[in-house]
């Protein structure tokens, strides 16, 4: 492993982990730092730092926008699971798989739409 790729991992899991510390102090402000495109940001300057391809750039932006919609679900699952009672690992489990079928759907009909990512 090449320094510069350690460097991207150190960075990137401070933001997460930094995000982690600041929710168990204050979960609004650590949910107002999740809900920014923090890794995106991130994302985007890694691969124009590695590449300088705008388009991928583009591209890349594209596709985290249409991606987000379905990723919203996840938020409204989880919590109702747990409020209904569901222990919190099973419940992750089928926030994550019917997550991943409203992804799959999702996919489906915008790609019916003409639009691909």
């Amino acid at each position: 492993m090449n320094v510069y790729f350690l460097l991207k991992v150190l960075i990137s899991s401070l933001v997460i982990a930094g995000i982690s510390e600041i929710s168990k102090r204050n979960t609004f402000m650590g949910a107002l730092l999740a809900s920014l495109p923090l890794t995106s940001l991130l994302a985007i300057l890694w691969l124009y730092y590695d590449t300088h391809d705008i388009q991928k750039i583009n591209d890349l932006c594209h596709g985290i926008f249409w991606i987000v919609i379905p990723s919203l679900a996840f938020f409204l699952i989880l919590p109702c699971l747990l409020k209904s009672g569901v222990r919190f690992g099973l419940a992750m489990g089928l926030s994550i798989f019917l997550t991943a079928i409203i992804y799959n759907i999702f996919i489906f009909g915008i790609k019916k739409c003409g639009i691909n990512l």
